[in-house]
């Protein structure tokens, strides 16, 4: 079954995968639904380009059929030796999958007005020469392309802490040496680079403030909770309201309640004096008291023109969703990047622009353990890590502070007293 339909469809699910992903996690793959999920918001990630968009989830949907139907595993419990399975399976799929003409994945029922997976379509296709079919082969740049697709959607899984390695980067034949430098640097904006962020929303805020105080708050709490996009976007389901942040009646401590997060968890963030100004003075701009109070329903990021489509066409006073927060957020990056090139630093504006707003989260945490000192244990109760280990991870410094550090040190302690 294809799982993904096309970027114009994609955020509004569709009954029949739905079904066919929860039948897969009450019967072979617990985490099925969690893993399609986490796809549809990489892929999502590539909407900018249709026909990476389209490479992309066809792979994917090669991959996951293979991984639930085939294997029943979860991509987290693949090894090096399994995925060589995989691609000895894309080498010699069941005849079954091989399709000779190309169809689409979803059509349109024009009677019921849904859309609906293709039973002609096929994940594999083959070629016809002269009336005759062709054995099935890939070449080996089609293979290359496939443990790329992989290894970025793995490499997105990791940042998303749904898994700890990277199975197909294990297998790819050429392995740049600074890939696991960039890797990690890719992930989080460096101190100068954040400046530059918080410099740049600033900016557009004192500017344009009808526009963008929205904007501004939106960053403060990504940062300040460590928040996924998913967090704080619409979605069927969830509507974010102000009452979310709540005040402890006992100790008068603010936090900031995620019902629900990766995973299905909830958890409550600490909510530093810094947000709690921030949080002030948005609601102040909206016209709102200084603080929310425990059942007010406002919605934390309303819309500044109505919806035009969807359930909630016509409506102003509705929360943004994942896509447009998205939009937001890469725009904000993008007038950072400029500041920063303008200022001369253009290798780290060059960088920020493939940071994404799954970066802010990344940079909240490492700044947090590396710059601010938090215990790691405060740290991982409102990042919602599972282990420490997981936080851990953040507890690095930049390789340019590394470098830097060590421009002074000695061989020879007594040496350099002289």
């Amino acid at each position: 079954m294809p799982l993904f339909d096309g970027l114009a469809y994609l955020e509004a699910g569709n009954a029949q995968v739905n079904l066919h992903l929860a039948q897969l996690s009450l019967n072979q793959v617990p985490d099925a639904g969690l893993v399609y999920e986490l796809a549809v918001d990489w892929l999502l990630e590539q909407r900018h380009s249709e026909n990476n968009y389209k490479t992309y989830r066809s792979e994917l949907t090669t991959f996951l059929h293979w991984c639930f139907s085939e294997l029943a595993v979860s991509p987290k419990d693949l090894t090096r030796r399994i995925m060589m399975r995989y691609l000895d399976y894309c080498q010699a799929p069941p005849q079954a999958l091989i399709a000779y003409r190309n169809v689409a994945q979803f059509v349109s029922d024009k009677e019921w007005g849904e859309r609906l997976p293709n039973p002609q379509w096929r994940p594999f296709l083959g070629k016809r020469e002269l009336g005759r079919e062709l054995p099935y082969r890939l070449s080996e740049q089609a293979m290359k392309t496939k443990l790329a697709i992989l290894s970025a959607y793995f490499q997105f899984l990791i940042q998303e802490e749904y898994m700890e390695r990277n199975p197909a980067l294990l297998l790819q034949r050429v392995k740049r040496p600074t890939s696991c430098d960039a890797g990690e640097q890719a992930q989080a904006f460096s101190e100068l680079q954040w400046s530059y962020v918080m410099q740049a929303v600033d900016k557009l805020a004192q500017e344009q403030p009808d526009q963008h105080e929205r904007t501004r708050f939106l960053i403060c709490l990504m940062y300040a909770c460590y928040l996924r996009i998913s967090e704080v976007a619409a979605r069927p389901g969830f509507t974010p309201v102000m009452s979310q942040f709540r005040r402890d009646a006992k100790t008068g401590v603010w936090g900031y309640f995620i019902p629900r997060s990766k995973g299905g968890k909830r958890r409550t963030v600490a909510v530093s004096q810094a947000l709690l100004e921030a949080l002030t003075r948005y609601r102040r701009f909206l016209g709102l008291s200084p603080l929310p109070t425990p059942d007010e329903q406002t919605p934390l990021f309303v819309r500044h023109k109505a919806a035009a489509h969807g359930r909630e066409q016509g409506e102003l006073n509705a929360n943004l969703g994942i896509r447009q927060l998205r939009d937001l957020v890469d725009a904000l990056i993008g007038a950072a990047a400029d500041l920063a090139e303008n200022d001369g630093f253009a290798q780290d504006s060059a960088e920020m622009r493939v940071l994404t707003a799954h970066s802010i989260r990344h940079t909240g945490i490492t700044h947090d353990i590396n710059l601010n000192g938090r215990p790691l244990s405060h740290v991982q109760a409102d990042a919602g890590h599972d282990s420490i280990d997981t936080t851990s991870k953040y507890l690095h410094t930049a390789n340019s502070e590394r470098h830097e550090s060590a421009v002074s040190k000695q061989l020879d302690r007594l040496q350099g007293d002289k």
